[in-house]
């Protein structure tokens, strides 16, 4: 992509609302915008970044077994008031009213709607195991939105619904999916620790939420140091034995580490450090499907409500949750799996015809070899070009200038180490393309 035709509105001032890193700097960088309270357009460079997050997230859903659906985000009052959820939510559910007088809301989650999907479909053991997931935005109508899409009323979410006929089946399913989230994690390049969670208005009585470490978190975690130890490639690979050995390590929040009496972890090992959570997974055994009348046939011919479990990825928040874990102070830093262009090419000087040629023949063989480049390609002054580069956070910076092409070379930026490297660009193209 050419910037002289994209749409990326970056600025030097930081936003006088923005608190906290990421909200500035995904404002700072052309990211979103806000349209009204805790609501936020994503712009071009933006998109791209949740497009890949999202990517990630359903590949991974898709290796753990987990079947892709779409519901909508308009849910009838009808079906929380069978489940008991209508009343008992609280004001975070936007309601309304339609034409025809039936009352409506705009859905926070899809427990209700899964439920009765399944319900309608589903008749027998044989139809059981199933997880099915979906990405849909949700809305929860927040009383103080801010940290911009960290806290905001309407988010990108994933989220999955496991139907087991028994509780070791669930227990199954629930296994499955912590793994699938510690690699997808892995592969976001976050490190992300699982903490024993209160069920809240999801109900059930097993529960965990996976948080980044990250110094701006809003929760203050205490842990075993041995969290740490765990690879990236461990959890890459990630299976029962890696839940096991992970779970059996200490981790809570501060409010429930403040009522134990005799912490077990020695001293020298336990650390203390912010979390923001991005993942909160949920085994509510039989509270849906026996509100919502879903049962199946058992081998024997009897009937049971099958076992639940609900598990959730906060896509769009995960977008501010790296960026808070992955700056510095020039601008934000992706990891390459998530960045929004793999390379970021720049023409020093675009009024000079052999280093535009240069550029060109350079932006031309990386998009052939299936590289993705943001070319600027703009008549500005370099400092302002490489002030762009930074702030928007592209793994690599491919620089082609006068000076070097005299000499046969172009000079290639790490953006996260800042080593910079003189090669020919036929050097250059080929490592890009690796």
């Amino acid at each position: 992509m050419r910037l002289s035709n994209y749409l990326l509105p970056v600025t030097k001032e930081t936003p006088a609302d923005a608190q906290i890193v990421s909200h500035k700097l995904m404002l700072r960088a052309g990211l979103v915008r806000q349209t009204a309270a805790g609501i936020y357009a994503w712009l071009p460079l933006g998109l791209k970044v949740l497009r890949n997050i999202e990517r990630i997230v359903r590949e991974e859903q898709d290796k753990a077994g987990a079947v892709e659906l779409l519901m909508p985000t308009i849910q009838s009052a009808d079906l929380w008031r069978q489940s008991g959820r209508f009343d008992a939510y609280g004001p975070e559910m936007l309601r309304f009213v339609d034409r025809h007088d039936r009352e409506m809301l705009y859905g926070p989650t899809n427990e209700e709607m899964i439920t009765t999907l399944f319900r309608d479909a589903a008749k027998s053991y044989r139809d059981l195991p199933r997880t099915l997931y979906h990405i849909q935005w949700k809305f929860r109508d927040e009383v103080r939105p801010r940290f911009g899409v960290m806290r905001g009323r309407e988010f990108l979410m994933k989220d999955a619904y496991s139907f087991d006929l028994d509780e070791a089946g669930l227990k199954k399913s629930y296994e499955a999916m912590f793994v699938a989230y510690l690699r997808t994690f892995a592969r976001l390049g976050l490190q992300a620790v699982p903490v024993r969670a209160p069920t809240g208005p999801i109900g059930g009585d097993l529960s965990h939420e996976f948080h980044i470490l990250a110094d701006t978190g809003e929760s203050a975690l205490f842990y075993d140091a041995a969290i740490e130890d765990i690879s990236r490639e461990e959890l890459l690979s990630a299976d029962v034995s890696t839940i096991a050995r992970l779970t059996g390590l200490y981790a809570m929040e501060e409010e429930e580490h403040a009522k134990v009496a005799d912490c077990p972890v020695p001293p020298e090992r336990l650390r203390t450090r912010r979390g923001i959570e991005v993942g909160h997974i949920f085994a509510f055994g039989t509270k849906y499907s026996a509100a919502m009348g879903l049962s199946v046939q058992t081998k024997d011919g009897g009937q049971v409500h099958p076992q639940m479990g609900s598990y959730g990825i906060g896509v769009s928040r995960l977008v501010g949750g790296i960026i808070e874990a992955s700056h510095d102070e020039s601008g934000i830093v992706w990891p390459e799996g998530v960045a929004p262009f793999a390379v970021g090419l720049i023409n020093m000087r675009a009024d000079d015809d052999k280093c535009a040629a240069a550029a060109d023949s350079l932006y031309a063989k990386l998009n052939a070899a299936g590289v993705e480049t943001l070319y600027d390609d703009r008549d500005e002054r370099g400092g302002a070009k490489f002030a762009t580069m930074d702030l928007i956070g592209l793994p690599w910076q491919l620089i082609v200038g006068p000076k070097g092409l005299e000499r046969g070379v172009v000079e290639l930026k790490n953006r996260r180490t800042g080593e910079r490297e003189e090669l020919s660009a036929e050097s250059a193209l080929a490592r890009l393309s690796a």
